[in-house]
């Protein structure tokens, strides 16, 4: 009885084996068929058999391209060339252009250079901080003052007192003497200079004495200060061209001295004599201002 019993389990196991074994080759079989169908309805990419094979530049595209296709590789060179024109082209304008702002640049910065040069040299040409300064007249006559540079060149400022001369050297022998003129601050009319003011209010010694006016050099003028050119300091008198004394003929009075140029602002300005006995006290001081 027990074999029996044993001979059966035996074979009831078997063929569960059996089964078993049959049922996963069957499934094996089947999931070998699915990839097989899989495979023949999307096939996979070819990939070079050769995995150290190298992969190819676009440019040795284009030349690959180009060898087997002759029409392809001419336009393939000819798009080369034209961005390659494109390129040195833009190159070009921006250099030019580089090029012509750098001669704007020059050019204004030498007309910059060339205006204040100009512009100094009338300020040299003008008046510096050491003048000569002559005053003159005939006896019955008006004072004229004259600023220079030096003896030798055109007065830079010129004008006419009303203060008769001989009563200016009774003021000077008295001792110091101070000359105050002014004009007046007009904002509409910009002056350059305060010496090209036409007309001034006089102040001798706080006194008023009337009005002075701007001169243009005239022939008369320029043959006294040729005839005082050799002398740097002193006074004395001329003498007149024989006719009858006159206010403006006549024995003509000169006193030339040296005066320090002080320019206090746009408005003002003042000269300041230089003492030929070398003191420190000044004996004429005159004074430009705008108010």
């Amino acid at each position: 009885m027990k074999t029996m019993m044993a001979k059966s389990f035996q074979d009831l196991s078997s063929k569960r084996q059996f089964h078993w074994t049959a049922k996963v080759s069957n499934e094996e079989e089947q999931q070998e068929q699915e990839q097989e169908e899989a495979t023949s309805e999307n096939p996979s990419p070819k990939h070079p058999s050769n995995r150290n094979e190298e992969v190819k530049t676009p440019t040795e595209n284009i030349k690959a391209q180009s060898f087997k296709n002759p029409e392809v590789s001419t336009t393939k060179s000819s798009t080369l060339n034209t961005i390659h024109e494109n390129k040195t082209d833009d190159n070009q304008s921006a250099s030019a252009t580089r090029r012509k702002l750098q001669t704007i640049a020059v050019t204004r910065l030498k007309s910059v250079l060339t205006a204040f040069g100009r512009n100094r040299g009338n300020y040299q040409q003008g008046l510096g901080t050491r003048v000569v300064g002559t005053l003159f007249g005939h006896r019955r006559g008006h004072v004229h003052f004259a600023f220079q540079k030096d003896s030798s060149t055109q007065p830079a400022f010129l004008v006419e007192l009303a203060t008769p001369i001989s009563g200016l050297v009774r003021e000077m022998a008295s001792g110091l003497v101070r000359i105050a003129l002014e004009c007046d601050k007009e904002e509409e009319k910009k002056v350059a200079r305060l010496i090209d003011e036409p007309i001034w209010r006089t102040y001798c010694n706080g006194k008023k004495c009337g009005f002075a006016t701007r001169r243009e050099i005239g022939p008369k003028e320029m043959q006294i200060l040729k005839a005082v050119e050799p002398i740097s300091m002193g006074a004395g008198v001329l003498p007149g061209n024989g006719e009858e004394e006159s206010a403006d003929s006549g024995e003509i009075m000169y006193m030339r001295v040296k005066f320090e140029r002080v320019i206090g602002s746009r408005d003002s300005e003042a000269f300041y004599m230089m003492n030929p006995d070398n003191n420190a006290a000044p004996e004429l001081n005159i004074y430009l201002l705008r108010v």
